[in-house]
């Protein structure tokens, strides 16, 4: 269909002009399939739009059980979509801006004390090879603040030893060179040298696999092994609910600011185009003074 063909032609401009991973365009792509379902049903064509039929949209998932952070994200995608047929002379002039996104909830991301990061960290068995393998991709996230994607697309050459850096590619492909702390550095060249050798005698399709992170069968470990691997050593040490691979890089951050580091460097860290992304963890930071002066002031 017609419309399909549009959306396949934004897809497009995403990838190439906009430089979108692979994640973030198949977002997209289901996002705007839904407002395209909903356009479906009532009479008219796409290219008659208007910021009404947008309202429409928006009304429609207010009464659908979605959250407001999930409202808000189908409705920018779906105004990006209009607002690119608008730039190509595919339809009409519309108020695409009016339509105001719901206001989201300030919710704090998880993080961790950093005790119990220490626990975390401590929880692999390094006597085995995967629990080395463990411990060295934990360190890591921990020390420079990676997502679990950046870490999926790691290669061997990705690391520098002896500057003790790693390059990594963040969201939308953007290069980013990190620091490693002096803990994680040394373990990630161990399991370089010593265990990953072993880890690779595994596999049995004689692949010559350059990712740094290998699975039991000597394989490229992905997205859903690492979750599974935090999964599996965080319930051992805490029971926190809502704690995930990236509350790691939500302590990184944390930590980084409660020992006086400066928000831009912290910014330039985590990977962050804007600087109101970062902000956030400032005020996980009140939190913790408030807490920590709630249980230590006498006059309470």
């Amino acid at each position: 269909m017609l419309d399909l063909e549009y959306l396949e032609r934004f897809i497009g401009y995403l990838y190439v002009e906009k430089n979108a991973s692979p994640l973030t365009l198949q977002a997209y792509r289901n996002d705007i399939m839904q407002f395209l379902e909903l356009e479906r049903r009532e009479p008219g064509r796409l290219t008659e739009v208007n910021h009404l039929t947008l309202r429409r949209f928006l009304a429609w998932l207010k009464d659908g059980d979605y959250s407001r952070r999930s409202i808000a994200r189908k409705l920018s995608a779906t105004r990006s979509f209009l607002f690119y047929l608008q730039k190509e002379g595919l339809i009409k002039s519309g108020k695409w801006a009016s339509v105001a996104r719901p206001k989201q909830e300030k919710n704090l991301p998880g993080f961790l004390y950093y005790h119990e990061v220490i626990a975390l960290l401590e929880a692999p068995d390094c006597n085995k090879p995967l629990g080395f393998r463990d411990r060295s991709i934990l360190e890591l996230i921990y020390s420079s603040g990676l997502r679990v994607s950046e870490v999926v697309g790691l290669k061997l050459d990705s690391f520098q030893p002896q500057e003790r850096m790693i390059r990594v590619f963040g969201k939308g492909s953007k290069e980013r060179i990190v620091p490693v702390g002096r803990v994680a550095a040394a373990i990630l060249i161990d399991y370089i040298d010593n265990t990953r050798p072993i880890l690779a005698e595994f596999n049995q399709d004689g692949g010559n696999f350059r990712e740094l992170f290998l699975n039991r069968w000597g394989k490229p470990l992905g997205d859903r092994g690492i979750r599974y691997i935090f999964k599996k050593y965080i319930s051992q040490v805490s029971y926190k609910t809502g704690i995930t691979p990236h509350s790691l890089r939500h302590s990184f951050a944390t930590h980084l600011l409660e020992g006086g580091a400066d928000l831009r460097v912290v910014q330039e860290l985590l990977g962050h185009v804007n600087i109101s992304t970062t902000q956030i963890y400032t005020h996980i930071t009140r939190e913790r003074l408030s807490e920590v002066y709630r249980s230590a002031f006498p006059r309470k």
